[in-house]
């Protein structure tokens, strides 16, 4: 994907976001996000959108704190996340997704912020249905970019979340394959920490089935043991890595 294709994907993720957030109960709790509600979801990812939105607008040469902002504070309702989600998407297209700028991942440009603000957006969307009591689903491709990208992204985010700095080992490879797509992946742990690998003559330990529950399951939105996911080979790898890798 491309990122004006990245900015249609997220648009019809905030239109989702939106349409599901207007029919659960707002105290009802987040099965993904321990301790939140739906109201706590819908404001972080509303102030997300707008950190995010003021950061490519002015393509920050650094980290700035949301709260230096002045931005828009809600109410979390659905419109309000409209008009942050619209924000944000006028300033990504009119952006060129090459030009340099500031951001938590390893690609320093903006067109990093159009597939990461997707994906945000798309997990916390799942996030609000499985409060509301209904499974997340998304299509296929898009799922494995967001498998994808929360791997390439997750050294990282050891900044952020400390236990992703345990992340380490003497070699050993755990894989994620996506069997209802062609997508297959392979993460070697290393002494300083994991990198990912393009073919490995062996795997120690994979975790196998459907994109959207890797997804969920990676994410931690869902455990592993409530997923239809197959763990083969070390399963003492598989919950290291689950245990680890999650973005806090």
């Amino acid at each position: 994907m491309d990122h004006l294709e990245y900015c249609a994907a997220l648009e019809k993720e905030i239109d989702r976001f939106a349409t599901a957030l207007d029919v659960v109960a707002p105290d009802a709790m987040v099965p993904g996000c321990p301790g939140w509600t739906v109201t706590d979801l819908a404001h972080h990812l509303g102030t997300v959108h707008r950190w995010a939105e003021h950061l490519v607008r002015l393509r920050a040469k650094e980290w700035k704190a949301s709260q230096s902002m002045d931005l828009s504070d809600g109410p979390p309702t659905s419109g309000w996340i409209r008009e942050g989600g619209a924000q944000l998407l006028a300033t990504l297209r009119e952006s060129d997704p090459t030009a340099p700028m500031w951001a938590w991942g390893p690609d320093q440009r903006v067109g990093w912020w159009s597939r990461r603000q997707l994906h945000e957006t798309l997990v916390h969307r799942m996030d609000v249905e499985l409060a509301s009591g209904r499974s997340g689903d998304a299509e296929v491709g898009i799922v494995t970019d967001a498998i994808d990208e929360f791997l390439v992204n997750l050294n990282c985010a050891a900044r952020f979340s400390p236990k992703v700095r345990e992340l380490k080992g003497n070699g050993a490879v755990f894989g994620v394959n996506a069997t209802n797509a062609d997508f297959r992946r392979s993460i070697r742990l290393v002494p300083d920490g994991f990198e990912l690998v393009d073919v490995a003559p062996t795997i120690d330990a994979e975790l196998s089935g459907s994109a959207v529950e890797l997804l969920l399951v990676l994410y931690r939105r869902v455990p592993l043991k409530s997923s239809q996911l197959v763990t083969s080979g070390n399963h003492d790898l598989v919950n290291f890595w689950i245990d680890h890798s999650a973005l806090e």
